[in-house]
């Protein structure tokens, strides 16, 4: 089954991602996403991220698609103009890679190479709409026919918050209208938050229109908590796991008890349909937290 097919069949499923490197070389690629296969439902292929040159992300996504490893194709508007980036919703389609997340990107200055030029000739609403367009329409925004049928499941990024009294998620509604199929989510370690936010979607109408995966991570220390606490925008880790690591003997064995209990009560929201596991600087993490998640969480042994 596709990602796409899970997620419709009510399937809880877990995604993790890989940062291509920067290498020329293919297997230093399929190094890091091979110990995936087999465990994580999807991989996402990261698109320049932190504002560095890395292996293309769509050439990633091919390799991961060839070594039967289900990719999700990030795509940022940040390096391509309109056209580059038609160009490469095609080469994505034609490489077989169907799933896709539409980001706007880190700017420039955040990156090794400051004084780059963005484009942000799109937005990401506006690059998933064009990426339905293809899918449904079968045709550029100029009209123009294209050939082949893409099969594009589109993704977008979103914050969860605790929403304040009169909040409204008009955000997460252009996406949806853009062609949003699913999200996935910054890091929140807070399953309480998770529940309010769902709810206060259901309460807009939003019920039932994405499928949600909430972005966690197995944590390797309380400073690298407190700094993606402090640096990662809409990040939210509880205190209390704060605290838990700054007292554990070993903390990287602790940080993944955490996740593996983030885990189990984001299984047991009916609105949450999965959990996007990433691990900036400690890769070898994530397939050891799915492995043991699988083998103990009854709803996610089927895989």
């Amino acid at each position: 089954m596709t990602l796409e097919e899970k997620l419709r069949a009510g399937r809880f499923v877990l995604t993790a991602e890989v940062t291509p490197p920067v290498s020329a070389d293919r297997g230093d690629l399929l190094a890091k996403a091979l110990p995936l296969k087999d465990l994580a439902d999807a991989v996402n292929v990261t698109d320049g991220a932190g504002a560095r040159a890395h292996l293309s992300a769509v050439t990633a996504a091919g390799l991961l698609q060839a070594a039967d490893i289900e990719p999700i194709l990030q795509l940022t508007c940040r390096d391509r103009n309109r056209i580059a980036l038609q160009s490469d919703l095609l080469a994505a389609a034609a490489l077989g890679v169907r799933n896709l997340l539409a980001l706007r990107g880190d700017d420039p200055s955040a990156g090794d190479q400051p004084d780059s030029k963005a484009v942000f000739d799109l937005d990401a609403r506006q690059l998933l709409d064009t990426a339905r367009r293809l899918r449904d329409a079968g045709e550029l925004p100029t009209g123009r026919k294209v050939g082949g049928k893409p099969q594009f499941f589109l993704g977008a990024a979103d914050n969860p918050i605790d929403p304040p009294p009169g909040w409204e998620p008009k955000g997460l509604v252009a996406k949806i209208d853009a062609g949003a199929q699913f999200v996935q989510t910054q890091f929140c370690m807070d399953a309480q938050v998770v529940r309010r936010y769902l709810a206060r979607l259901e309460d807009c109408g939003l019920g039932g229109k994405l499928s949600f995966l909430i972005g966690i991570a197995p944590l390797r220390s309380a400073q690298s908590a407190r700094w993606m606490k402090e640096k990662l925008y809409g990040t939210i880790i509880p205190d209390a796991f704060v605290t838990r690591l700054d007292k554990a003997a070993d903390p990287i064995a602790e940080g993944r008890r955490i996740c593996l209990e983030v885990i189990a009560d984001l299984t047991a929201i009916p609105a949450v349909a999965g959990c996007h596991i990433m691990a900036p600087g400690n890769d070898a993490a994530v397939p050891e937290v799915i492995a043991e998640a699988r083998a103990t969480m009854p709803r996610l042994r089927a895989g």
